[in-house]
């Protein structure tokens, strides 16, 4: 199994310089740094380390999640946040709870005595909503449905059809998003649930972030995850219905 940390930075400077060196390169087998058009000399800085990068053409962190994959060598993928919240040390952890079978293994805030030190009283909230839904929706037993700081099958986003937009497009729009902006861990959470994948957790604390500014539009992007978990749930209900239909004798 070989496993690709994968960064995803954006202006995130000074969150690289204190959490890139604590990266052990024997961890992994490959780090590659997606940088959405730094301004701040994020993207030279990481070359100058001697990492890869890839400077996404369009904005969007799904737009830049879509740029790199083809260049991930890993069967396996973390993504990374460099930003102070994704604490590097658990990466080990990651790579060998993914060894035991696991087809995602998330990095959760909130399992155990893990906690974050980034949350508000919104985005706080939020999450446990946000988690609270999925699992009444799908049947789930998560803490933590919202990270980005997990480990997952390259493949599993190609078998969701999460490289495909028709699950993001409307919503984004109606919700005044630029195409692509949001990005596609909340619907890997509901669709590797809902289709029986198996899912992991490990206890990982978010510390605050360093430098840089929060990218989280609270609001537009909230609204379109949420309002994805609720479709899904129609859209499973009207197929398992169908079903039933056809079922019936004439």
């Amino acid at each position: 199994m070989k496993t690709t940390l994968l960064v995803m930075a954006l202006n995130e400077i000074d969150g690289m310089k204190a959490t890139m060196p604590q990266v052990k390169s024997d961890w992994v087998d490959q780090i590659i740094v997606c940088d959405g058009g730094s301004t701040d000399g994020t993207a030279e800085w990481a070359e100058a380390q001697g990492y890869t990068v890839c400077v996404q053409k369009k904005k969007g962190i799904r737009q830049g999640y879509l740029e790199v994959w083809p260049l991930l060598e890993g069967d396996v993928v973390i993504t990374f946040s460099p930003d102070g919240n994704s604490i590097p040390e658990v990466i080990p952890e990651l790579v060998a709870k993914m060894r035991e079978g696991y087809d995602m293994v998330i990095a959760s805030r909130y399992k155990d005595d893990a906690e974050s030190e980034d949350d508000d009283i919104i985005t706080g909230f939020g999450n446990w909503l946000f988690t609270k839904t999925v699992n009444v929706l799908f049947g789930g037993s998560y803490t933590d449905v919202m990270v980005i700081y997990r480990a997952y099958k390259k493949d599993l986003i190609a078998r969701l059809e999460l490289d495909q937009d028709d699950k993001f497009d409307l919503l984004e729009k109606l919700l005044f998003c630029f195409k692509r902006e949001t990005s596609w861990e909340p619907m890997l959470s509901v669709l590797a649930c809902k289709y029986g994948y198996k899912i992991g957790e490990i206890p990982a604390s978010e510390p605050p972030r360093i430098g840089g500014e929060r990218k989280l539009r609270v609001i537009n992007w909230g609204g379109v995850y949420y309002a994805q978990f609720w479709l899904e749930f129609l859209r499973s209900k009207k197929q398992s219905m169908l079903k039933q239909d056809e079922s019936k004798p004439d």
